[in-house]
């Protein structure tokens, strides 16, 4: 008994490991290749160890310029993302009114279609409107497909929550914009987080929605995606490698100050 329990236990953790190698290899791989000497696009072929390609990064101004479209194009969405959802989701929570539950179905749509049906259609509603494509369309496209998970973020956190703490706030003499932000926003700043982040995250990853709608303006994704058709180049890597790190690091200064928080109180 002892001895299959073993078995099993190894299994375990031999499928486990498995799927985080199969998860992860790819990370290493980019990372590797970032500091490879060659000059051929394969990842096969290892010709030594170099930072040149991280030097070289810098004189890419295509490269260069489509990551700063990306992150233009994920900050303003998400603020304005997280501004309609927040919005939407107290609106939702509080108030009855006749076809709420269609809006509420209406919600996953942008959610479960597929993208590329999303993207053809915002692009035959930007044709039809006569909207040059650009950084306006990708901005109201990126908005579009992020803003219901905002509120669904929002709105996870409103279950359960007490209502009589805005009103107690509205008797000792605060108006609704008041207790807005001095009492709802605080207890929802988790979900709004949450849902931020999900909307940047979703927003910077984007291609297939972006490919349709970007017009002569190229996002990270859409030049790396170029990139592939002659295979992806070192420089291409290294950025990636950057991103990787900045990720990283604000992960990091983010679980800390967590723990900091949760050890002081």
């Amino acid at each position: 008994m002892k001895k299959k329990t073993k078995i099993h236990k190894i299994g375990n953790i031999a499928f486990c490991a498995l799927v985080y190698i199969f998860l992860f290899l790819p990370i290493p791989v980019v990372v590797v290749n970032s500091m490879n000497a060659t000059t051929s696009k394969s990842y096969l072929s290892w010709k030594g160890f170099t930072l040149d390609w991280y030097v070289k990064l810098w004189d890419n101004t295509a490269l260069l310029s489509s990551f700063g479209n990306t992150i233009i194009i994920a900050v303003v969405s998400t603020i304005l993302a997280t501004i309609i959802g927040t919005l939407g989701a107290v609106g939702m929570y509080k108030y009855k009114f006749k076809g709420k539950g269609i809006i509420n179905g209406f919600l996953y749509i942008p959610v479960v279609i597929p993208e590329i049906v999303l993207g053809i259609s915002l692009l035959t509603i930007f044709a039809k409107t006569n909207i040059p494509r650009g950084m306006l369309t990708l901005i109201l496209a990126h908005v579009t497909f992020c803003v219901p998970f905002v509120i669904f973020n929002v709105r996870a956190r409103l279950t359960g929550y007490d209502n009589s703490i805005e009103e107690a706030s509205m008797d000792l003499g605060a108006n609704r914009i008041v207790t807005f932000f001095e009492i709802t926003l605080p207890v929802l700043a988790p979900g709004i987080a949450g849902g931020a982040l999900l909307a940047f995250t979703l927003s910077i990853d984007d291609v297939i929605i972006s490919y349709f709608v970007n017009g002569q303006t190229k996002t990270y994704p859409l030049k790396v995606m170029e990139s592939i058709k002659s295979g992806v180049a070192p420089d291409v890597n290294a950025l990636s490698t950057l991103i990787l790190l900045g990720t990283i690091l604000l992960v990091v200064l983010t679980q800390s100050n967590l723990f900091h928080k949760s050890k002081s109180e």
